[in-house]
């Protein structure tokens, strides 16, 4: 029988982890991303060799510092990478703040997210340009297991985004789509919100174990590889 871990679980076994002086939140957060780029190469082999272009959108928790390590391996692999966040670099916790810092040496962070802009339509355009160039693969690093509201309630732009990008494949050619440990927009009690307001990823890679979310999403986490990151039985 297959472990279900909740979000909480998974929190306890990684500070437990930690604590226990094993393993450092930082090395935690680089074997996930690797675990990430690993799992790409394995899903898509034609991504091996040669340059590609990857999106990458960043939250404002550990999952978006997940999302720059990723983005930092695959910039060191020759990927042409481009990077979003969601949020204040100045209150990222401190781990995942490290890793935006080291992105910065290789590439620059574009902001999402507009508050002053009154009119939906005006936000509209400044969020989905990202989405208009030949993107290969989209990451969804923007919240994993720490979402507990409806992503169009944080902000009506993250509203914006869902459904411009599940409905990409009817405009522009389809990128994969990667979500790291969850699709954002979904909690442990199935989808948020109404109208499908989650992410809906081709490839989901979560770490440890399977989580409940993905028991509960109706196919939104598409394919679900789990990555070893060093936590122990």
């Amino acid at each position: 029988m297959t472990e279900l871990l909740t979000a909480d679980q998974m929190r306890a076994l990684e500070q437990a982890a930690i604590e226990s002086g094993r393993v450092t939140g930082l090395e935690l957060m680089e074997r996930a991303g690797a675990g990430v780029v690993e799992a790409i190469l394995e899903e898509w082999p034609e991504f091996a060799e040669g340059a590609h272009r990857a999106v990458v959108l960043c939250g404002p928790g550990n999952n978006g510092g997940d999302g720059f390590v990723v983005a930092r391996l695959l910039k060191e692999r020759g990927w042409n990478v481009e990077v979003f966040l969601y949020g204040d670099q100045l209150t990222l916790p401190p781990d995942a703040q490290s890793n935006y810092h080291r992105w910065l040496e290789l590439g620059s962070v574009r902001f999402l997210g507009f508050p002053r802009l009154a009119k939906r339509d005006e936000a509209d355009f400044q969020t989905t340009t990202f989405a208009q160039s030949k993107t290969e693969v989209l990451i969804d690093a923007l919240f994993g297991i720490g979402l507990n509201r409806p992503l169009i309630e944080l902000e009506p732009i993250l509203g914006c985004i869902e459904p411009h990008l599940n409905n990409w494949e009817k405009e522009w050619d389809w990128p994969r789509f990667v979500s790291i440990d969850v699709p954002s927009g979904l909690s442990e009690s199935g989808r948020l919100g109404t109208g499908n307001q989650n992410f809906i990823a081709d490839l989901t890679v979560t770490f440890h174990s399977r989580k409940k979310m993905h028991e509960l999403d109706h196919g939104a986490s598409g394919k679900i590889v789990v990555k070893d990151i060093g936590l122990g039985e």
